[in-house]
């Protein structure tokens, strides 16, 4: 789950108390955090715990990112930490937390900005902080026309990464004055610029634990940059690295056989099955097909003579025998039938399914197909 990544973060710098700020249809993601993520030791209280929208303070469900942090503040006065990190579950990174907290204590910073610079022809899509040479924050804008670039680099810009980490009574503070004004409560929006204003509030440049060439940021807020995040997973030198034994991406890992490729005695008639440049999770049978480029959850059955391409399979899915399948994210409990095609057609599969702008086909949880799913419609 992307959430994982997160929280990998959280573990492997050191965090040992995290709370999760969960909302509605929120019963698998919880299900998820106790089974996969019961690590911490409770008896040094310790917890990866998920919270639910208690309803002390409001009856109203979280109104964006400060108002979630607000009507939780009961936690921060139960555990009174002197630093409060707060995060997105939605990103994909590898970060050391704790170098942005020292920091914070070198800067004599109220709060500190997880910052990444980029081209600045990309900023238009970010919120962008502007900072002074020593960086501390001057102005903080969502998604501006014109951008203002990094000091002494014209052709970059720092844009916000949805890392935020305050002094806990500055937050407390704030949090609070917000609730009593109008507007979206959320940090990027509201509270960062207006704390700008007469608060120390610096940027700390994103350090990429991912250890490659080019820095990995992903916010993972469409279909087609989950799709995106994905694929750049299974390259034979992937932009993102799962397989870093000092950087460990936890999840959950359910009790699922090994992965079975068969049928390859038959490969003189084309029978054979294969995963080339492919994530393949246990309990899935390859069972005379292809898949390339692909993403395969557990227990996914890709039969005779399928191919399956550029692809996200979620769990529990069959693939018929002699379908194709190109560029698609197919949910859990999907059952695709023998000579189906998926991703050939953008005008069939729009009468089906969910079509992207950039064609990429959605299948929705536990869609049950009809036979004879072909291109022609």
């Amino acid at each position: 789950r992307i959430i994982d990544f997160t929280l990998s973060n959280c573990l492997n710098s050191g965090l040992r108390k995290v709370a999760v700020l969960i909302q509605y249809k929120s019963h698998s993601l919880d299900r998820h955090i106790r089974t996969g993520w019961n690590v911490m030791n409770a008896e040094l209280g310790e917890y990866i715990a998920s919270i639910p929208p208690q309803q002390r303070i409001s009856e109203e469900w979280y109104q964006g990112t400060a108002d979630a942090v607000y009507q939780n503040l009961f936690l921060l006065d139960t555990e009174q930490p002197d630093y409060v990190l707060i995060l997105a579950g939605d990103h994909i990174y590898k970060m050391n937390y704790m170098e942005m907290f020292h920091w914070l204590i070198a800067k004599g910073a109220d709060a500190v900005v997880g910052a990444i610079d980029i081209p600045i022809e990309e900023a238009h899509r970010f919120g962008v902080i502007h900072v002074d040479e020593d960086f501390r924050i001057t102005d903080f804008v969502e998604k501006p026309t014109h951008p203002p670039s990094i000091p002494n680099d014209p052709t970059r810009a720092f844009g916000s990464m949805g890392i935020y980490l305050f002094r806990t009574n500055i937050l407390r503070e704030q949090l609070i004055a917000d609730a009593q004004e109008g507007g979206n409560h959320d940090f990027g929006r509201n509270i960062i610029p207006r704390m700008i204003r007469d608060r120390p509030v610096f940027a700390y440049k994103f350090v990429d634990a991912n250890k490659k060439d080019v820095k990995y940021w992903r916010d993972i807020g469409t279909l087609d940059a989950y799709w995106e995040a994905n694929m750049d997973l299974v390259a034979v030198d992937p932009l993102f690295n799962l397989y870093d034994q000092q950087w460990p991406i936890r999840t959950y890992q359910g009790q699922f056989p090994p992965a079975k490729f068969v049928f390859s005695q038959d490969y003189q008639g084309g029978r054979m099955g294969v995963a080339l440049d492919s994530i393949v999770c246990g309990g899935c049978i390859i069972s005379g097909g292809r898949v390339q480029n692909s993403v395969l959850s557990p227990n996914v059955r890709v039969q005779d003579h399928a191919d399956v391409r550029e692809s996200i399979v979620m769990e529990n899915v069959v693939i018929g025998a002699h379908t194709r399948v190109r560029r698609a994210i197919i949910d859990k409990d999907v059952i695709i039938p023998p000579n189906s095609e998926i991703g050939y057609n953008r005008e069939a599969d729009a009468q089906r399914f969910t079509v992207t702008e950039s064609g990429l086909v959605v299948i929705a949880k536990g869609t049950k197909l009809h036979a004879s799913l072909d291109s022609s419609g």
